[in-house]
């Protein structure tokens, strides 16, 4: 019994950690909701990303998902060389797609 109850809460634990981090680069990259904010917008293509969104048998938080899964996206769009993305499909068992965009003239480094 004591096993059990120190892996529930292990669990309990380990699903309300976040693990992904915003690159430097990718603290750059904006995220907006619509498409119609991107409508001037350069299209650079997509990304598709993917967390766990369970551990164990527990599902993580939803909202934490959705955050690891934009984190993820800024930072591949940062590399693309975007600074904007859209999410375009709803999160599926911790997947979800992004369109990656340039919006802002590009910077000189």
């Amino acid at each position: 019994m004591k096993k059990i109850f120190i892996a529930i809460c292990g669990g309990l634990i380990l699903s309300s950690c976040t693990w992904v981090k915003v690159t430097s680069k990718g603290e750059g990259v904006r995220l907006v909701q619509s498409v119609r904010t991107v409508e001037s917008c350069k299209k650079l293509g997509q990304v598709n990303t993917k967390v766990e969104s369970k551990v164990i048998v527990f599902n993580r938080d939803a909202d934490k998902v959705s955050a690891e899964l934009a984190d993820l996206a800024r930072n591949e769009a940062a590399l693309m060389g975007g600074d904007t993305i859209v999410p375009i499909s709803e999160i599926t068992e911790g997947r979800r797609s992004f369109g990656v965009y340039q919006c802002f003239a590009a910077r000189t480094q």
